[in-house]
């Protein structure tokens, strides 16, 4: 069972899209964001979770106290269960919560003006090409907030990902077969 691990929403089970998803799993959200919590990044922040799935990255976030969440997913049945979910943690946390879901691939979405972020998850599918993740990174750079973090999930096999100019690599934590990679705006 996915849930909510921490924060206000703390506890609220989240459903999984029945396929073509791979949620994180509690033991590497429970680091990530414990991690995050230490940097100080998530009060106040406006973070963006692409390739949803369930929406348990960002979910999280709005749980610990994000100001604002944009959950993108363009399957529609996962885009449904995103739906079902924000709708369950918004009522958890009241006035406090502004999470958008949006049905949309990546590169639609950000292809207009967006942002600027200070949070970001990209949690595609082990299967997404090197180079569509390089596009979705590209896309993104614009829309960062000169801070931001940038946490991208890949399968331990998965070449370190490239970045575009203006992204630099921080650090990286491999849990089993998934690997964190933690990516920040390249100091100017």
């Amino acid at each position: 069972m996915t849930r909510i691990i921490g924060g206000r929403a703390g506890s609220i089970a989240l459903e999984v899209p029945d396929a073509g998803t791979r949620p994180t799993s509690d033991r590497v959200r429970e680091s990530l964001f414990g991690a995050l919590e230490s940097a100080d990044a998530l009060r106040g922040a406006a973070v963006l979770d692409l390739y949803a799935g369930s929406g348990a990255l960002g979910l999280e976030a709005a749980s610990r106290g994000a100001a604002s969440v944009d959950l993108v997913e363009k399957s529609p049945r996962a885009a449904a269960v995103v739906e079902s979910n924000a709708a369950k943690v918004a009522k958890s946390l009241g006035r406090d919560a502004a999470i958008d879901v949006h049905r949309a691939s990546v590169s639609a979405f950000l292809g207009g003006p967006r942002g600027p972020y200070d949070l970001v998850f990209l949690d595609p599918p082990y299967d997404l090409g090197e180079a569509e993740m390089a596009d979705a990174l590209a896309l993104l750079a614009p829309s960062l907030a000169v801070d931001a973090t940038v946490i991208i999930e890949r399968g331990s096999r998965s070449p370190t990902p490239s970045l575009p100019a203006g992204l630099e690599h921080a650090r990286n934590k491999r849990y089993g077969d998934t690997v964190l990679w933690w990516v920040r705006v390249a100091a100017a």
